[in-house]
C-alpha cells in the first residue's frame, strides 16, 4: 500500500476547505482515508493550517509521500516552528 499525504477538499461552493490526510495513492481524493493530520483555509488571513507534526513525521518515516502542495505547507510550518 503506497501511503501519500494529500489535500482532502471540504466546505461548499465558494467556501473552500481542505483536510490534511493520510491515504492510500489509490483512493479518489475525497474518498477514504487513514487519519486526518490538519487542515487548510486557503482564504483565512494569518495563520491558515494546523498540523499535527508528530503523526505527519510517523506517516513520512513509514514511507509517506507529501504531496506537492502540502509539501510546501510542510516546509512554512516547520520554518514557523523553528
Amino acid at each position: 500500500m503506497a501511503v501519500s499525504i494529500r489535500m482532502r477538499r471540504t466546505g461548499g461552493k465558494n467556501e473552500v476547505h481542505y483536510r490534511v490526510v493520510a491515504t492510500d495513492s489509490r483512493f479518489p481524493r475525497d474518498g477514504r482515508f487513514l487519519e486526518i493530520l490538519g487542515w487548510y483555509d486557503p482564504k483565512r488571513e494569518g495563520t491558515n493550517f494546523s498540523f499535527k507534526m508528530d503523526r505527519i513525521e510517523y506517516w513520512e518515516s513509514v514511507g509517506a509521500q507529501a504531496s506537492d502542495t502540502v509539501r510546501n505547507l510542510l516546509r512554512k510550518a516547520r520554518r514557523k516552528a523553528a
